[in-house]
């Protein structure tokens, strides 16, 4: 029995999600919309029975056991406390809340529910040609791992905004570049290396600040290219450059892993090697050396494609589905899984990773230089001035 599914939000990742659940057998039985319009509208459009503003309609369903949350990154904390705290497996879209306080409750919300499935949606780990990149790093390929030099990371694609102003445009809600494409690269280098970052560099422009549609009173703040650096703790250096300017829905994108041996390299979804040569060789065997190694091509054709949502990110979401299935098939209660399936998802705790590194380099932005990164262990405190006051307090009192 593969469990329900409810969904959370009615947008583009929430309508090529559907259609993929329900290839795989998994079945949609409620949709939660921010306003009751929304929600009919892509309940009748994707045939899902159940509609909803409520967010605990969805959660108190007996039917719904597994949630999707693929809504606005203000409400991806609250949702995903409350429904691990009533028994219900979470995947949730990137990022991990707004901060790394919001990303600290779902961490401990996840820790204190072991029993249950909480990822989140970073889908290009599920990528074959990401799989294959990890395997050839992991079997020495490049040497050993923790010999890596450099990751280098070009990413040109069209703009993220949509015909309305809504949170895509607020830098503050969790839009732009850095949070919707920046996650992934942070969490995908992490993936690859084994490593963890230490300390980052960043630069982040807003240079579109209103279009055709969002213009007024309201300007964009959400930054639509960012370029940095990470420096991880064995070493490894990563450069990263992601730009939303290219017109159109175009999507490029390349990712080098490498070392003194040579590199591998992810163009789209294929996998390429080249390994430097240091015996004498032949002028034909320049010639044959002079081109890479094919280590893997992506010839599988998505059934189910989208203009908004580059490839990629498609294939890898549906091979998380196809993950997913494998966990819940082989046992007989609703509620039960197995882990190995879904052991190459990133968690919660890597959810916080990545937002403690967005958040050291917006400050980096801010400063002009490098910032370390620093992981939230407690709760920030609410109000310190009061805290403070009560201290002063209590040490006069003694």
């Amino acid at each position: 029995m593969l469990p329900g599914i409810g969904v959370f939000g009615t947008g583009s990742v929430a309508k090529v999600l559907v259609p993929f659940l329900r290839e795989k057998g998994f079945p949609v039985e409620a949709i939660w919309g921010v306003t009751l319009q929304e929600a009919e509208a892509a309940a009748k459009e994707l045939k899902i029975p159940f509609f909803t503003n409520k967010i605990d309609d969805v959660l108190l369903k007996k039917n719904v056991s597994l949630v999707f949350i693929v809504c606005a990154p203000n409400l991806h904390a609250q949702i995903s406390v409350k429904a691990l705290g009533i028994g219900k497996h979470v995947v949730c879209d990137k990022p991990a809340g707004l901060c790394q306080a919001e990303a600290l409750k779902m961490v401990r919300a996840a820790q204190y529910y072991p029993t249950l499935i909480s990822i989140i949606n970073h889908s290009l780990r599920f990528l074959p040609a990401f799989s294959h990149m990890r395997k050839s790093i992991l079997d020495g390929y490049l040497g050993p791992p923790n010999e890596l030099t450099l990751i280098d990371v070009r990413v040109q694609m069209g703009s993220l905004l949509s015909d309305t102003y809504n949170w895509l445009c607020d830098d503050t809600m969790g839009g732009g570049t850095l949070t919707l494409v920046g996650s992934h690269v942070i969490d995908l280098v992490s993936y690859l290396s084994g490593q963890k970052v230490v300390k980052v560099h960043g630069v982040l422009r807003t240079f579109v600040e209103e279009t055709a549609k969002v213009n007024g009173i309201r300007k964009i703040t959400a930054p639509d290219f960012c370029t940095f650096q990470l420096q991880m703790d064995k070493g490894l250096l990563v450069t990263a450059t992601l730009n939303n300017h290219l017109p159109g829905p175009c999507f490029n994108q390349e990712i080098y892993v490498c070392s003194k041996k040579g590199y591998l390299v992810v163009r789209g979804g294929d996998l390429h090697g080249k390994l430097h040569k240091t015996t004498k060789i032949t002028e034909d065997d320049g010639k044959r050396q002079d081109k890479e190694e094919v280590i893997y091509v992506d010839i599988e054709d998505m059934s189910c494609a989208s203009s908004v949502i580059p490839k990629p990110y498609i294939k890898g979401l549906c091979k998380m589905i196809s993950a997913l299935k494998e966990a819940f098939l082989p046992v007989r209660e609703q509620m039960d899984w197995v882990k190995e399936p879904v052991r190459a998802a990133a968690t919660f705790e890597d959810g916080q990773r990545v937002q403690a590194t967005m958040e050291a380099l917006r400050q980096s932005n801010e400063d002009g230089c490098w910032t370390t990164v620093q992981l939230l262990t407690e709760p920030p405190d609410p109000n310190p001035a009061l805290s403070a006051a009560v201290r002063r307090t209590a040490i006069s009192l003694q």
